[in-house]
């Protein structure tokens, strides 16, 4: 039986198109049907086997199918989501190829090797921005900086929303009015009317 060819193209926005991804795997000589070709407008940020359409590609991938992608990205949020990807297409003896690594088999030895110094090289930089974060926060706290997110609204700013509300202003006008969310406006509000009924 003749190997089936698959592409997984992934856009983080509606506003992006895969037909580039589509050209580039073409152009490196795969022959992938258009009913093989599986394109999915999904954050990054989503681990691949939470993503529908990859869930759904990888229960039509059998044993001796290959799966094309073009960047390693595509294939999982991060390099450790990406490894585990691979090893679980490799435990179904599907071939993973990436166009960003000349073609690799991302199963094959060279290929699993690849990946090991791709991951280890991000757990490195992972445990770098845990450590500089941690000594940041720490040398702001010996500083007595305030930590946490600053208040988008001062008490001033607060005041006068509660009184427009009174007056009956929508939520919406004041959320653009002030540069802030609707849900915003509606905690300021509510602050207020927990602060009014609080016993005296």
């Amino acid at each position: 039986m003749t190997a089936r060819t698959f592409a997984y193209c992934r856009v983080s926005t509606a506003d992006q198109t895969t037909e580039n991804q589509v050209r580039e795997i073409a152009s490196a000589g795969f022959h992938v049907e258009p009913r093989r070709v599986v394109e999915e407008k999904v954050s990054g940020s989503v681990p691949a086997m939470e993503r529908a359409g990859f869930a759904k590609l990888v229960d039509r991938l059998e044993g001796g199918d290959v799966l094309v992608v073009t960047k390693l990205d595509r294939l999982g949020r991060n390099a450790m989501d990406v490894r585990a990807t691979v090893e679980a297409l490799a435990a179904a003896s599907v071939k993973v190829s990436c166009l960003a690594l000349g073609n690799m088999d991302l199963t094959s030895a060279a290929g699993k090797m690849t990946m090991g110094v791709i991951t280890a090289v991000a757990e490195f930089e992972r445990d770098l921005l845990i450590e500089r974060t941690q000594s940041g926060l720490a040398r702001a706290k010996a500083e007595g900086k305030a930590l946490g997110r600053p208040a988008a609204l001062s008490p001033e700013k607060q005041a006068a929303i509660r009184a427009a509300r009174r007056e009956g202003v929508s939520l919406g006008t004041l959320a653009g009015q002030y540069g802030v969310s609707r849900a915003a406006i509606q905690r300021v509000e509510k602050r207020g009317q927990l602060a009014g009924s609080a016993p005296g």
